[in-house]
């Protein structure tokens, strides 16, 4: 089955739903190992092809651009987030503050270009105002006598201040319609950026999203690295355990072709429940023609007894008794109600609607999970998370016992659950 998944590069949706979140990152894994290896091997063929002549070499195109992004003291990628550093003011006051300042500036700006033009005005008026008096003073003066010219220096110098005060007047009035200018012209600025703010919000609002989505993606991207590692190293756990264990592929194969002795089948036949002797360990040459996948509760059905029962599945070792923890073809809703009320590490086995094998449902202290068991060939073994490979559905549990199935969820098989309803549910399999 993961050979076929390999070949077609697809995996059915029903029975990806049926993985655990270890056997869909595993099953990741393998497939992308196959891309490349697929990769590489397409790399090569373009080599050979180009070595030959058969296809002239791909031109690449050398660019001096390049990007140098500033590091923190970690060595990450230094980020500053307006508003969210410490000591930040919240990013609206500081939004705020940046709107009035500019508003601010540019009424400044404009306030002295006013200034200047009015103090020019000014300047102007009063200058020209004291040189025609002056005229006039000196027309006038000439015309008197000496005697009178005392009053008349008094006179232009009591004019000169008149004017002077009345210059400080207009200059004040000046300053104080500028300020006022000024104001109002910053009220103005202000609202126009506030509007101009209020008009991109949307924008920028579809932006924060999309820098969320972005962030988001990359947080899954990281998580989904960290998975694959942990699925790799316990990949490689797996495997190391198998070959401490002995438990190699082809074990039953190995049966097949050495034969049994007849102190096996003497023990064999104590271990078939029914009368009359046992079948032999090995897996009887099929009748029918077995499809790709179960269509019907009646196909597992012949399944189980033409390739499951002289493989004794569902039994204790060593007995004529079904196993405890043995269950027929039920939903994974009838699994979890079934252990619902017992603890952590309660487990059952029961057949399974989506691949030729059996499903694992294993009681979590919160919640459930469920494994693939594959035994379309001559083994038993779970389903894109171990390697290891077992004569019997019977070996596997019992190894289970004591080796945990994931690194990650440190599952151990404790407590059979057993059935609850009469005629127990796979009644159907053993008539």
């Amino acid at each position: 089955m993961l050979q076929q998944i390999l070949h077609d590069m697809y995996i059915d949706p029903e029975l990806l739903a049926e993985l655990s979140d270890v056997q869909k990152h595993i099953l990741f894994y393998k497939m992308r190992e196959e891309q490349l290896r697929r990769w590489r091997e397409r790399e090569a063929w373009e080599a050979l092809s180009q070595g030959d002549g058969l296809r002239p070499p791909k031109v690449k195109r050398a660019s001096d651009k390049h990007i140098q992004w500033l590091l923190g003291e970690d060595g990450e990628v230094w980020v500053w987030v307006m508003g969210e550093g410490p000591g930040d003011k919240p990013y609206e006051e500081i939004s705020e503050e940046l709107i009035a300042e500019r508003a601010r500036l540019q009424a400044q700006r404009e306030a002295e270009e006013l200034w200047k033009q009015k103090e020019a005005e000014i300047t102007k008026k009063f200058r020209d105002a004291l040189a025609n008096e002056k005229a006039r003073i000196l027309a006038e003066k000439w015309k008197v006598e000496m005697e009178d010219r005392k009053a008349a220096k008094v006179l232009e110098e009591h004019i000169h201040e008149e004017f002077k005060r009345k210059e400080e007047e207009e200059r004040k009035r000046g300053e104080e319609q500028i300020r006022l200018q000024e104001e109002q012209r910053a009220k103005e600025l202000y609202w126009s950026l506030k509007q101009a703010q209020l008009r991109c919000q949307a924008s920028e609002k579809e932006e924060q999203e999309w820098e969320e989505q972005l962030r988001r993606s990359k947080a899954a991207d990281e998580e989904r690295s960290r998975r694959a590692q942990r699925a790799r190293d316990e990949y490689r756990r797996h495997s190391l355990r198998a070959i401490q264990k002995g438990t190699v592929a082809g074990l039953s194969s190995m049966f097949q072709e050495l034969g049994q002795n007849h102190e096996q089948e003497s023990r064999l036949y104590h271990h078939l429940p029914g009368p009359g002797p046992p079948p032999p360990l090995a897996v009887p040459v099929r009748t029918w023609e077995r499809p790709l996948r179960p269509l019907s509760r009646e196909v597992i059905v012949r399944w189980f007894k033409e390739e499951q029962l002289p493989r004794r599945a569902g039994f204790e070792r060593n007995t004529k008794s079904i196993a405890p923890w043995f269950h027929g073809i039920i939903s994974r809703e009838n699994a979890e109600d079934l252990l619902e009320n017992m603890t952590e590490g309660a487990f059952l086995i029961r057949v399974s609607e989506k691949i030729w094998g059996y499903t694992l449902s294993y009681r979590l202290q919160k919640g459930f999970k469920h494994f693939l068991v594959d035994a379309s060939g001559d083994f038993y073994s779970f389903l894109g998370v171990d390697p290891n490979r077992h004569a019997t559905l019977t070996d596997l549990i019992d190894f289970h016992k004591e080796e945990i199935i994931t690194v990650s969820g440190g599952e151990l098989l404790q407590e059979p659950c057993g059935q609850r309803d009469s005629p127990p549910d796979y009644h159907l399999l053993f008539e």
